[in-house]
C-alpha cells in the first residue's frame, strides 16, 4: 500500500471534497485525484461516491477512513513521543492564533509554554481559524487559540477547550477622554469608536450591548487586529475596547486611560485541538495558567 496515496485519502475525507484539500496540502486538485484513482484501483474498491457534488464515502470507504485515523493518529503519537524526548533538539509546540485574538493577551496564554519544559521552542502561526483548522487536521499544529469555538461549518474533528472568560475595558487618549466626560456607559454616546471587524466573536455582542444601552457611538475606524485597533486608539483616532484581563497591559503598553469596564460583554476564549482530553505539556500549561493567573 502506498501510504501517501492514504494520506491524500484521508486529507479529502476530512476536508469534504478535493479543492479543500488542495489548499491544504498546497498540491493541484488533478493531482490528488489521480492519486485517488491510483488508490482506488490498488484496493479494488471505490471509495467515494462521485454523483454528488460533495464526495461522500462509501461503505468502503468508511471502513478506509476508520483505519487511517488510527494509523495517523499513531504517527503523531510517535512524532509526540520523539518531539517530547528529554535532551536533543528543543522541543517544538506548535500554536495557531487566530487573528482576532489580542496579541497581548496570546502572549499571555502562550507565555506559560515556555515554562513548562527547559528545553523548548515556540513556533507561531496566525491567520483566520478555518485555515489554522486546516493546519490542525493534518497535525501541522499542536493547538490553536481563537476567540469562539471552531465554526461548525468547519469538518474536522477537533474539540474545544475554554481557557476564560473576562469583561471588555474602553480606553482612551488622555485628550480624548476629557473631550467626552461623564458616567459610562452614556460617556460613549457621540463619540469616536473603533470597533472590531467582523472576524472579532465580540463584535455582534458590542452593537447588542449599545443598542440595550441606547448609546449610538461615531464609528471612525473597523479593524480586524487588535493590536492595529490600538495603535489607532494610541494615536488619537477614538475609543476602542480590549478584554479587561489585559487592561492593565494595554494602559502601559499604549499609553491610554480606562475610561469604563463592563461584565455585561463577555469575551471568551478557546484552545482548539484534536485531543478530547489535553496532554502535551505545553497546552496542560497553558489551560492551568489561564485559570489560575489570567483568567481569575
Amino acid at each position: 500500500m502506498n501510504y501517501k496515496h492514504l494520506y491524500y485519502f484521508w486529507t479529502v475525507a476530512k476536508a469534504g471534497s478535493i479543492a479543500r484539500a488542495s489548499e491544504q496540502l498546497h498540491i493541484t486538485p488533478q493531482t490528488i485525484s489521480g492519486q485517488l484513482s491510483l488508490f482506488e484501483n490498488v484496493l479494488g474498491e471505490t471509495l467515494f461516491d462521485r454523483s454528488r457534488r460533495r464526495f461522500a464515502l462509501t461503505d468502503a470507504g468508511r471502513t478506509v477512513l476508520g483505519y487511517a485515523e488510527e494509523i495517523f493518529s499513531l504517527g503523531k503519537e510517535l512524532e509526540d513521543v520523539l518531539r517530547h524526548s528529554p535532551g536533543g533538539r528543543p522541543l517544538q509546540f506548535r500554536v495557531g492564533v487566530s487573528d482576532a485574538v489580542p496579541k497581548a493577551l496570546a502572549y499571555k496564554l502562550i507565555e506559560p509554554a515556555l515554562r513548562a519544559t527547559e528545553n523548548s521552542r515556540i513556533v507561531c502561526r496566525e491567520g483566520k481559524v478555518a485555515g489554522l483548522m486546516g493546519e490542525l487536521a493534518i497535525h501541522q499544529l499542536d493547538i490553536v487559540i481563537a476567540d469562539s469555538p471552531m465554526p461548525p461549518r468547519i469538518d474536522v474533528k477537533a474539540f474545544n477547550h475554554l481557557l476564560g472568560e473576562c469583561g471588555l475595558t474602553f480606553f482612551a487618549t488622555s485628550r480624548l477622554a476629557k473631550e467626552f466626560p461623564g458616567d459610562f456607559p452614556q460617556r460613549l454616546n457621540g463619540a469616536p469608536l473603533l470597533l472590531p471587524g467582523d472576524d472579532v466573536a465580540v463584535r455582534p455582542k458590542l452593537i447588542r450591548w449599545f443598542d440595550q444601552n441606547r448609546i449610538r457611538p461615531r464609528i471612525t475606524g473597523e479593524f480586524d487586529d487588535g493590536a492595529l485597533m490600538a495603535a489607532f486608539g494610541q494615536a488619537g483616532a477614538g475609543i476602542f475596547s480590549a478584554p479587561s484581563a489585559i487592561a492593565d497591559r494595554i494602559s502601559d503598553q499604549y499609553g491610554v486611560e480606562v475610561i469604563g469596564a463592563t461584565e455585561e460583554i463577555t469575551e471568551s476564549f478557546y484552545a482548539i485541538s484534536v485531543e478530547r482530553r489535553l496532554s502535551h505539556p505545553a497546552v496542560v500549561a497553558i489551560s492551568e495558567a489561564a485559570r489560575q493567573e489570567l483568567f481569575l
